[in-house]
């Protein structure tokens, strides 16, 4: 018996205390996405950005002249650059060596500390917002590949919708609980004897310390396992290991055309979520304190979401419950785009739609594609599948971004989204996810 297939037939309480371990990093990086990405970096990095920016609005890194409003879905984009080249070679040493953990541990404590550091983000320093932020995103990328790369190990077929459902249940707890803690120290600033930037600078730099403290959890449960026969192998540089990935996933073309469907539709989620705040503030003139409500409230629902369409999916299928994601997904961006101006009412309310659909959509999607995925590739595939995750997709923020830099309107912008969630609906109805995951060698579940 190989050290894989016996960390496959392990007890009971020995997997369940290693699933519960692994639900700990998504409770320890959640807040980044929250607190940081969803809330506090995009309107502040813009308005530092502003605060540097000529009399027509615009900045100019590198002599490149760039809408000040635009920076920060630039910066999102850009950061998937980074990540495309330590991805691919990181997933290759990661699945031929058996060693995630020790991987896992530096790109968590790289982003942690890149967090920490938009302590320092304050007057006209909006170059260095974006590298950290640049930084931040990447290392988040590496280290929830890896994170999901460790699901088809520590969960039988008939139990991943479930047991991804409840990380993503976990990491919406804690980004609902520092969520409350911020807006207390937001709205209350004065009371604390701070300006409004300190306050957010300590919001944006306690998500770094609380992202590197929870991750002690997962690093004592998770265990290594042994390397899969045949394959070891050389490990070339980001872009050379990326298209031997994508060669091997050839042989695996179900596969291949589940992760196009996710890529794009996910492309659209991941910008909904960077953008959200943005539109919220600089289009519909809200304060930041209605915005952290608005986030909170996503991060309440989206744990009944996330449980409640893992249970749909039980009686429907995954497949089945993300098309009617997606197709929620589409009236929501719709009625985004009609949203009156001062109204956080509306924002509330579509606040909530968005809550109900998310983390379903995004565990759902984490474990149908962890049946698609061939014995001993888990790292390799989850860092193509990563590139789309958490708000990494370089092609939706930058639509967003151009759409915002050709019309100086986020309606426009936030509209242009849709065709994401359109064509991503018919590309993942054409793939038959049954046969999908007999080719790739693995057991088919009841229901998928």
């Amino acid at each position: 018996m190989t050290a894989e297939t016996a960390g496959r037939t392990a007890g009971t309480p020995e997997r369940r205390r290693e699933q519960r371990g692994w639900y700990f990093y998504d409770f320890a990086c959640s807040v980044y996405s929250t607190s940081v990405l969803t809330v506090f970096v995009g309107p502040y990095l813009t308005s530092v950005a502003k605060a540097a920016a000529d009399a027509d609005g615009f900045v100019h890194p590198l002599g490149v002249p760039v809408r000040a409003g635009s920076v920060f879905a630039y910066a999102v984009s850009l950061s998937v650059v980074l990540a495309l080249l330590v991805m691919p070679p990181a997933g290759a040493v990661a699945d031929r060596t058996g060693r995630k953990k020790p991987l896992l541990a530096v790109s968590a404590y790289v982003g942690a500390a890149a967090t920490a550091g938009l302590f320092f983000l304050e007057g006209e320093r909006y170059l260095l917002g974006a590298f950290l932020l640049i930084v931040a995103n990447a290392s988040l990328a590496v280290s929830m590949m890896l994170y999901n790369a460790y699901l088809p190990q520590i969960a039988e077929p008939k139990e991943r919708d479930a047991v991804s459902s409840r990380g993503w249940a976990f990491g919406y707890t804690s980004g609902a609980l520092v969520l409350v803690l911020d807006l207390v120290l937001y709205t209350g600033h004065d009371s604390f004897g701070l300006s409004e930037g300190e306050a957010v600078r300590i919001c944006l730099a306690s998500a770094g310390l609380w992202w590197g403290a929870f991750t002690v959890v997962p690093l004592r449960r998770l265990r290594d396992r042994g390397v899969t026969p045949g394959g070891e192998g050389a490990v070339g540089s980001g872009r050379r290991q990326l298209m031997a990935t994508l060669r091997d996933m050839r042989r695996h073309p179900l596969t291949l055309s589940f992760l196009l469907a996710y890529l794009v539709y996910n492309d659209g989620v991941q910008t909904v979520i960077s953008q959200a705040s943005v539109y919220g503030s600089e289009e519909l003139g809200l304060d930041q304190t209605t915005l952290i409500t608005a986030v909170l409230l996503v991060q309440v629902l989206a744990v009944a979401g996330a449980l409640g369409m893992g249970r749909l999916a039980r009686s429907y299928g995954a497949k089945r419950t993300i098309l009617g994601s997606l197709a929620v997904w589409t009236l929501i961006l719709t009625a985004g785009y009609f949203l009156p101006a001062g109204a956080p009412v509306w924002f509330f309310a579509l606040a909530a739609a968005i809550g109900l659909v998310l983390g379903g959509s995004q565990a759902l999607s984490r474990s149908l594609f962890s049946h698609l995925v061939p014995r001993g590739k888990e790292a390799e595939y989850f860092s193509a599948y990563e590139m789309s995750d958490r708000g990494l997709s370089w092609l939706g923020p930058l639509v967003f971004g151009l759409a915002y830099q050709l019309t100086g309107s986020y309606r426009d912008a936030i509209i242009s989204l849709a065709i994401f969630f359109g064509l991503g609906f018919a590309l993942l109805a054409r793939v038959p996810v049954r046969r999908a995951v007999a080719a790739a060698g693995n057991p088919v579940p009841d229901r998928i």
